[in-house]
C-alpha cells in the first residue's frame, strides 16, 4: 500500500503538471515532441501523431519536450537542423515572450488548480469535524471563572454563530485581553457570558513564539460531518490553497534564515511515509495530502533557479526587458548551475530521508 499511495500520489500530480504544459502548448500551437511522466530511458510509449507519450525510468519527475525548447539539443543537431527549427513557426523559441512565459507558467497554475479542486471536492463531500462541546475545562482558567462546565455547548461568540470547535478557537486566539461575549447551550437552556481571554505565549507550526488569547478548555470527543454549499466550499477552497501557498513561502524562508532546521526538508521517502500514513487514515486524509503536495510542487517550480519553470520564467522577462534573447552559453551554465543545486537538494533530502527511517537526526 505504501507504494501504490506514493505511486498514485506521484504519478496524478506529475501527470498534472505536464498537462498543464502540454494543453497550453497545443493551444498556441507549438509542436510537442514528448510527453513523459519520468524521465530516463523510456519504459514504455507510443507515438501519436506528432507527439511521443511515455512512461520513462525514473519516477522522480516528468516533462513536456517541445520543439525548440532546450538550447543544448543544437550540439546534437546539424547546422541544418538548426535552421529548421530556427524558421519553424511552430518552434517554442519562435514564440512571443508572452506565449512562452504562459506555457512554463500552466505547469505550476494547474498543480495550483488542482489543490483548489480537491478542496472544493472535500469541503462538499463533508469533513469530520469536532463539535463545540466542551470536554474539560482548566481550574483557575476565565472559562472556570465564568461558570463553564464540561458538556457546554457554545452557539454563539462575539455576535457569530459557531458551527464547530475551529471557529470558536480562531475568535477566542483573536481576543486576547479582550471582553468576549458567549452564549451556550446547557441543558436544552441558553446562557450568555462575557469572558476576557487571557494572553498566553505558544508555539506557531514554524516553532517560533505568538502570542494568542485563551481561556482554558478543551473539546469533548463529539465530532460530526460538517458540509458546505458549493458556493462557500468554492470561496474555502481558494482560501486554503492561498493559505498553504503562504505558509510554502514562509517556511523556505524561515528555512533559508535557520529558524526551521535543515533536517526538516524532505524527500521521496519521506512523501512515502505520508502517503502511506494519510492512505490509513482515509480518502479526506489521503487527498488532502495529495492537494498539500501539489500546492509545494508548483511553488518550489516558481522559485527563480535555472532549469525550474520559475528560472525559465525569469529568462524570458529578462529577454522581454532587454528586447533580445539572452545569450546561449550563459542559459546552458546557469542551467547546469541549477541542476547541480537540484541535485544537491535532493541529495540533502534524500539523507534526511534515511536516517529519519532508521530513527536518527542526521547531522545539522
Amino acid at each position: 500500500m505504501t507504494i501504490l499511495s506514493a505511486v498514485l500520489l506521484f504519478g496524478f500530480i506529475i501527470f498534472i503538471h505536464e498537462l498543464g504544459h502540454f494543453i497550453v502548448a497545443k493551444y498556441f500551437n507549438v509542436k510537442v515532441l514528448k510527453f513523459s511522466i519520468g524521465f530516463g530511458p523510456r519504459v514504455i510509449g507510443r507515438k501519436i501523431g506528432e507527439t511521443e507519450y511515455m512512461i520513462s525510468a525514473v519516477p522522480l519527475g516528468g516533462y513536456v519536450k517541445m520543439l525548440g525548447e532546450d538550447v543544448e539539443d543544437k550540439e546534437d543537431l546539424t547546422p541544418q537542423e538548426i535552421d529548421e527549427i530556427k524558421s519553424d513557426p511552430r518552434s517554442f523559441r519562435n514564440q512571443p515572450v508572452s506565449k512562452r512565459i504562459a506555457i512554463v507558467f500552466a505547469g505550476p497554475l494547474f498543480n495550483l488548480l488542482t489543490a483548489v479542486a480537491i478542496f472544493f471536492g472535500i469541503y462538499v463531500y463533508g469533513v469530520p469535524t469536532l463539535k463545540p462541546v466542551i470536554g474539560e475545562v482548566i481550574q483557575g482558567s476565565p472559562a472556570d471563572k465564568a461558570g463553564l462546565k464540561p458538556n457546554d455547548e457554545i452557539v454563539m461568540m462575539d455576535g457569530k454563530k459557531i458551527r464547530q470547535w475551529t471557529e470558536m478557537t480562531e475568535i477566542i486566539h483573536k481576543s486576547a485581553n479582550k471582553p468576549l461575549k458567549i452564549e451556550y447551550v446547557r441543558d436544552a437552556k441558553v446562557y450568555a457570558i462575557t469572558i476576557v481571554p487571557e494572553e498566553k505565549v505558544t508555539k506557531d507550526i514554524f516553532g517560533e513564539d505568538k502570542k494568542v488569547g485563551l481561556i482554558g478548555i478543551k473539546p469533548a470527543d463529539k465530532t460530526f460531518v460538517f458540509r458546505e454549499d458549493p458556493l462557500t466550499a468554492f470561496d474555502k477552497a481558494i482560501l486554503k490553497t492561498g493559505e498553504i501557498i503562504y505558509l510554502t513561502f514562509v517556511g523556505i524562508i524561515k528555512i533559508i534564515q535557520k529558524i526551521i532546521p535543515a533536517d526538516n526538508i524532505g524527500g521521496p521517502i519521506l512523501i512515502f511515509q505520508m502517503a502511506e500514513k494519510t492512505a490509513s487514515l482515509g480518502l479526506i486524509s489521503f487527498l488532502t495530502f495529495t492537494a498539500i503536495i501539489s500546492i509545494n510542487l508548483g511553488v518550489l517550480n516558481l522559485l527563480p533557479i535555472p532549469i525550474l519553470d520559475g528560472g525559465h520564467i525569469l529568462f524570458f522577462l529578462i529577454e522581454g526587458l532587454i528586447k533580445r534573447p539572452i545569450n546561449e552559453k550563459v542559459i546552458i551554465i546557469s542551467q547546469r548551475i541549477g541542476l547541480a543545486l537540484i541535485i544537491a537538494l535532493m541529495a540533502f533530502a534524500i539523507y534526511n530521508d534515511i536516517f529519519r527511517l532508521f530513527g536518527n537526526n542526521p547531522t545539522p
